[in-house]
């Protein structure tokens, strides 16, 4: 109501009526569920393509029919629309299982992570693996796992295996009694005067035993002052003289208790080689040989971390399809991971926020693993051995057992090392222990649970796919779709025959029998399609025929009509009709046939010479004669029913006075108008007024519109008359009297 003006004036007014808009809301958004050779489980994930359904998915299997889920989704994606895919667990304990490397030598035989919440919220403390992949299954069982941090700076060949004084033998075995190494400057050639200090974090014996190898990291750098020293933290530089040291150079040992080892002769080593460790480094491939250098210069510390006095956090991370199950190729590197971080709460500098800690990085970003268990907590023996050597400086000392471990906040850490690491993944198991792809019946039901929240998962077709081993349990699977579709009421069940009443029975007396005899019993329902189709279609990937289900074809069909027309707009016959990729049907129902299947609820699908393979049908799954029993009419009212209640939500909390009720009729009627206008009704009327929100409703707090809808119907019954007359005969004589 306009304020009253008390002298001469203009009045400007606005009224906003785009609140509340109403707008065609059918997203072609189908939905299936399935045993999925690959990708995350009891999951909804968008796909948009057959290449990006590859990707996350995996390809179609031969075992079990899994590649009727597969190639229904493919279908169904061939028409244009958005299929939300689900990959369908297995509860049973031994089955559907990550491929691993475990802690230790063995995988974990019974490791399940389904998926990225899962893992974050179940197994990012595990202590069961070391490595995992990413989607359970066998296919990860070829996979290797590389990583290499800044375990060593020298490898330095000694030219004997005894150490005298220690009354060891260097070789596996002695790490504790080798806790430190002194460096000396390596005479004229040294640029400083004093000596180097490190620590011994590897050793080993030669091929041939007669001499050993131990890998340095060089700690520290002392200089003789006037009688004194002063001992500086130095980072090793491959090639510099003050951090390197070639076979002139001299090695002291000191042993756990801080007493000098001497060799028979001599108070040193001289080395007999001395090369960079890292350069030496290859990745552990069973079929090729491949070094890091090739990948990626040597981890460092982050500057993240050294900004925080940290150090040692630097790890790269190689993932290898080994056996080349997965590529094609063995030993070819899938994923480069570099200079990912020991800590915890690690960011890069270059693309902050972004987390570097390698197990929130790989969880984000990796396509094939999650880490689990830290390998610094146990595996790194030398930098969790305490008491240290003396004669080192506390300030540069290594880690020790209380500050070195893996996911440490950065700041003043020193972290743990492990060098060149290589993990063997197995124990990944499929839907059955000898490859099989069956999904259970309760399975498949937890999976399609996941679209009941229509407030949070929109879909418009909820897609059957095959049955399973049984007709009673496929007779089941449909009938939870249809009542998910009933509960939800805002898309349609689409669902097809049991293979095995349709796939090699030659007798199609018996074919027509056995379709009646399985869908007769299925709730009737305007949310439901039934179909009679199974077709022969050509697998390019596999590279064979094979019959598939073609439920997932009628969805495909209502997309295909919303796009070139309207959803109000029948999706069978000659104009929109057409199904993709049919070589030939497994059933193909003569006129006689169809007469008796149409009257069941079933719309066939037959192959017509010179125009294919097409739904000849359109018939909801509602038991008896109603506007409601045609596809066209139910997505006609699902589109229009969408969009006025978002129309009408934009109404809650407003006042139910004329106003609203006037706005509302100017967002309802224009929208109705323009469906009228493209033929989808022939007629409408709307009332939301003071006759239907009277007192009584507003003191409750309500608000009623009436919309009154003729549908438009489509065409199913084409009756032609040829009437022959005599010459003389007028045809307005005889027009109407047949």
């Amino acid at each position: 109501m306009a304020t009253p003006q008390l002298s001469p004036g203009v009045l400007v007014r606005e009224v906003d009526l785009t609140v509340g808009r109403a707008d065609n809301v059918l997203d072609n958004i189908g939905a299936i569920a399935g045993p999925f050779q690959i990708g995350p489980v009891d999951e909804i994930v968008d796909i948009t393509t057959e290449q990006e359904l590859i990707n996350t998915f995996g390809k179609p299997i031969s075992t079990d029919t899994q590649y009727e889920y597969w190639m229904s989704a493919s279908n169904y994606l061939s028409y244009g629309g958005v299929l939300k895919v689900v990959r369908t667990a297995n509860t049973t304990s031994t089955l559907l299982v990550n491929a691993n490397a475990g802690v230790g030598i063995a995988s974990t035989t019974t490791l399940k992570i389904y998926n990225y919440d899962d893992y974050q919220e179940n197994h990012l403390t595990d202590s069961s693996f070391t490595y995992a992949a990413k989607n359970p299954g066998s296919w990860g069982n070829g996979l290797k796992v590389c990583t290499i941090d800044d375990f060593a700076d020298q490898t330095v060949g000694l030219g004997t295996t005894s150490l005298v004084g220690a009354g060891a033998t260097i070789g596996f075995g002695v790490t504790t009694t080798l806790n430190g190494v002194v460096i000396p400057g390596a005479g004229s050639t040294s640029s400083f005067s004093g000596f180097l200090k490190g620590i011994v974090v590897g050793l080993r014996t030669d091929s041939t035993g007669s001499s050993s190898e131990v890998d340095i990291k060089v700690v520290s750098r002392v200089e003789t002052v006037g009688g004194g020293s002063t001992e500086t933290k130095i980072n090793y530089q491959e090639g510099t003289s003050f951090a390197a040291f070639g076979t002139g150079a001299a090695i002291h040992f000191v042993d756990n208790d801080g007493e000098l080892v001497t060799p028979t002769t001599g108070e040193f080593y001289t080395p007999a080689t001395a090369v960079d460790w890292y350069d030496q480094q290859t990745l552990g491939l069973t079929n090729a040989t491949t070094f890091w250098k090739s990948l990626a210069p040597r981890p460092t510390t982050n500057v993240y971390v050294s900004d925080r006095q940290g150090e040692n956090d630097g790890i790269h991370v190689a993932v290898v399809d080994d056996d080349g199950t997965i590529t094609g190729i063995k030993g070819n590197i899938i994923e480069k991971h570099v200079n990912l971080s020991k800590a915890g709460d690690a960011i890069s500098n270059v693309n902050a926020p972004q987390r570097i800690y390698y197990k929130d990085y790989l969880a984000d970003f990796s396509e094939n693993i999650y880490a689990g268990y830290n390998p610094s907590s146990a595996a790194d023996t030398f930098h969790n051995t305490s008491p240290r050597a003396s004669g080192f400086s506390t300030d540069y000392t290594a880690v020790t057992t209380a500050d070195g471990l893996w996911g440490l906040d950065a700041q003043g850490v020193t972290f743990s090392v492990v060098g060149n690491k290589t993990y063997d993944f197995g124990g990944g198991v499929d839907y059955s222990t000898t490859g099989g792809m069956k999904a259970e019946l309760s399975d498949l039901i937890t999976s399609y649970n996941l679209f009941e929240n229509k407030d949070e998962i929109e879909v418009d077709y909820l897609i059957m796919g095959p049955g399973c081993a049984t007709k009673s349990e496929s007779q089941a699977k449909a009938n939870k779709l249809i009542a998910l579709a009933n509960e939800r009421k805002d898309c349609m069940a689409v669902i097809g025959p049991h293979r095995g009443d349709l796939v090699n029975v030659t007798n199609t007396t018996t074919q027509t029998d056995n379709l009646i005899d399985f869908f007769s019993p299925l709730t009737s329902s305007s949310y439901a399609t039934f179909d009679s189709g199974y077709k022969y279609q050509y697998d390019r990937i596999n590279n064979k025929f094979r019959y598939v289900p073609t439920n997932a074809d009628v969805a495909g069909l209502m997309v295909r009509t919303s796009l070139v027309a309207f959803p109000w707009f029948s999706p069978a016959g000659q104009q929109r009709g057409v199904i993709n990729n049919a070589v030939k049907l497994a059933y193909n129902p003569t006129k006689a046939q169809r007469d008796k299947l149409y009257p069941n609820r079933i719309n066939s699908f037959i192959t017509t010479p010179g125009i294919g393979t097409l739904l000849f049908g359109d018939k909801t799954a509602l038991g008896f004669a109603s506007a409601f029993d045609r596809i066209n009419v139910r997505r006609l009212f699902l589109t229009i029913e969408q969009a006025l209640q978002r129309a009408a939500e934009a109404q809650l909390f407003e006042l139910n006075d004329e106003l609203t009720r006037a706005n509302f009729r100017n967002i309802v009627e224009p929208y109705l108008r323009d469906i009228e206008a493209k033929r989808g009704l022939y007629g409408f009327l709307v009332v939301c007024d003071s006759t239907n929100n009277t007192p009584d409703v507003i003191d409750n707090n309500e608000f009623r519109a009436d919309i009154f809808l003729k549908p438009a119907k489509s065409i199913n019954y084409v009756t032609l008359t040829f009437v022959a007359t005599r010459t003389g005969i007028s045809f307005e004589e005889v027009a109407g009297r047949v």
